[in-house]
């Protein structure tokens, strides 16, 4: 893989990993639209590990805080903020392990990754639409982890979008949209260390040749471009909906089948 092409891919990764556009779908895209291979499961989960640093380092304050209160505090808010993570990244754990072969293999076809770009866009435009939005953080009950936990695990599926899919989730139970998205992201954090920690060995063998480079720099740069997204979507969902990133989508999906059906790639 050469270097320009990685950090591509980085840039991809890092922009779209926390906009609920499925940074999964966009890193299959733009190589299709390059005439280029697939970088391969793997290369994308290890380098969601530069945008999970850039989740890590936002939201530093907070993950210390749930630390010293699940060790000082265990019956605080704060501390069941911090279980609650943990149970919601139960589900993505499991199917992640049921489901591998298939996340690594058919799952990636771009006819799927068309569909799911397309029904997850509807859903997401009208979950915002309907979200009464009147319920925060300190509302979110082990119930409510649980089911964004299982929209975590939705976004196996290439196109789904971890964000998409867990925000979406959240705005269906009530939550205000910074608070959805701010737990979204938190949620994240188990999940794609693991993700990227497990397909380590498997992402070096496939870069082969051209040494841990091209990885490097991938993962760089989503780290850098990861940590903006974040700070600009927590600013833009203040006062917007996600309403434009539905109708994106949709428009991207149905895009993406007349260039497959017409032959311009190949799925």
């Amino acid at each position: 893989m050469t270097l320009w092409f990685a950090a591509v891919l980085g840039l991809v990764q890092g922009l779209t990993e926390f906009l609920p556009i499925s940074s999964t779908a966009h890193l299959r895209i733009v190589p299709a639209l390059l005439g280029l291979p697939d970088a391969g499961a793997a290369f994308t989960a290890v380098i969601q590990l530069g945008t999970l640093i850039a989740v890590i380092v936002y939201f530093a304050r907070d993950l210390v805080a749930m630390a010293v209160a699940v060790v000082r505090e265990p019956r605080s808010q704060t501390a069941r903020e911090a279980w609650f993570i943990v149970a919601g990244t139960i589900p993505v754990g499991i199917l992640g392990i049921l489901l591998k072969k298939y996340i690594t293999g058919s799952f990636r076809s771009l006819w799927v990754i068309a569909a799911a770009l397309v029904g997850i866009g509807v859903v997401m435009a009208l979950a915002d639409r309907r979200s009464n939005g009147k319920r925060t953080l300190g509302d979110i009950t082990l119930r409510d982890a649980l089911l964004i936990g299982l929209g975590q695990a939705c976004a196996l599926v290439p196109g789904v979008s971890r964000s998409g899919a867990t925000i979406t989730a959240a705005l269906l139970l009530g939550l205000a949209r910074p608070d959805a998205a701010r737990f979204s992201f938190l949620l994240s954090i188990p999940a794609v260390a693991a993700a990227g920690i497990f397909e380590l060995r498997d992402a070096a063998h496939e870069v082969g040749s051209a040494g841990l480079a091209p990885l490097v720099l991938s993962t760089f740069v989503a780290l850098v471009t990861g940590y903006a997204a974040i700070a600009w979507l927590l600013r833009y969902l203040r006062t917007h909906s996600l309403v434009p990133f539905g109708v994106y989508r949709v428009v991207l999906g149905i895009a993406l089948v007349a260039l497959m059906a017409a032959g311009v790639i190949a799925a």
